[in-house]
């Protein structure tokens, strides 16, 4: 382990110095495309301007016969396209995988001085981290790379999950992480085939009716992934990072898509994964806070005057911890506001 007093020093000479705060931006969405695919390409530059997060994906949805013609065509979008104010980043190969070392060294070498984030899969203890940290750390010194290229982990497999607050605290270059259902499923031997969302068989069943036990008795489906995003939230906000639920995978279902984003957006996630241009409207709309929510968390605020004592509004009583929760509320409507018009005026902002 690395002494405190070292923690925020450079790994390598030449490299940029360690952020001490991770930067908040819009992060409602990480959009997936896979670069080696022409049509995706294309249209990079258009989905750009209504992303927070542009992903280009070099693992698992890629073909191994094309690992090298998507690393390639990465770097042929990052050095041809203005992003704006969206994000760039890449999900590169895994650490066991013999593609992983060139992602790095080829994608950093070129593009480091465009590329915001580097998506690290099945990230399965703080060592995984550390290794990215120092190789990072090395070629952001030879390429001369300006800032600190940050760093996300997927949650996708059980030890990954039994140590993610050491994950989350391995590296000042730790962004956030995101839960990756599909394969921590398969780690921990679930039986669902789905990718995200909840399950019908898991559920909860009312007791039988006292006056006819034959009587059809009412069930409610529950979240498979309801633990593992709460702890993920947790870890993530002891560390200042920020965390994302990860895939939805039926495209055509956009109702439970909706409603389980919002689940994670309550319990504290930043954003989503999106796989298909309708996912990005749907992060869009449930991680930006409701113009009632806004309305609402101004007016306790401006009620509470210094945030102390206690305060009765509608019936309903408001305190200091009301609202350090409203001030969360209108902290993050203010940032989207600055970047969207239309959101400004609906807030009010």
């Amino acid at each position: 382990m690395r002494s405190p007093k070292d923690f925020f020093e450079p790994l390598a000479i030449g490299a940029p110095q360690p952020v001490r705060e991770i930067p908040v931006r819009p992060s409602r969405m990480i959009h997936f495309f896979d670069p080696s695919n022409p049509k995706m390409a294309a249209k990079v530059p258009s989905i750009a301007k209504g992303c927070d997060i542009l992903l280009g994906n070099l693992e698992d949805a890629v073909q191994s016969d094309k690992k090298l013609a998507a690393r390639e065509g990465f770097i042929e979008i990052a050095k041809a396209t203005d992003f704006g104010d969206c994000q760039l980043w890449t999900r590169v190969n895994s650490l066991d995988s013999p593609w992983v070392l060139d992602d790095l060294i080829q994608i950093v070498t070129a593009v480091g001085n465009k590329l915001d984030v580097v998506m690290v899969p099945k990230v399965e203890g703080p060592e995984d981290i550390h290794y990215v940290d120092r190789l990072l750390a090395q070629l952001e010194a030879r390429a001369k790379v300006e800032r600190p290229i940050l760093v996300h982990a997927i949650l996708e497999t059980a030890s990954g999950v039994v140590n993610i607050e050491a994950i989350a605290g391995a590296s000042p270059r730790m962004q956030g992480m995101s839960l990756g259902p599909a394969d921590l499923a398969a780690s921990r031997r679930m039986k669902t085939t789905r990718v995200g969302g909840g399950h019908p068989g898991y559920l909860v069943r009312a007791d039988p009716s006292p006056n006819d036990a034959e009587a059809p008795r009412p069930t409610a489906q529950q979240d498979l992934w309801h633990y593992t995003i709460a702890r993920m939230v947790d870890a993530c906000a002891s560390h200042g990072i920020l965390p994302f639920y990860g895939p939805f995978g039926d495209i055509r279902d956009t109702l439970a898509c909706e409603d389980q984003f919002r689940n994670a957006f309550l319990l504290g996630c930043v954003g989503a994964w999106s796989l298909h241009p309708v996912q990005i409207e749907i992060a869009k709309k449930v991680f930006s806070p409701t113009v009632e929510d806004v309305v609402w968390a101004k007016r306790v605020i401006d009620e509470m005057g210094d945030g102390t004592g206690a305060v009765m509004i509608d019936g309903k009583m408001q305190d200091d911890a009301t609202v350090k929760q409203c001030r969360v509320m209108v902290g993050l409507a203010q940032m989207l506001a600055d970047r969207d018009p239309d959101l400004k005026k609906a807030y009010g902002l």
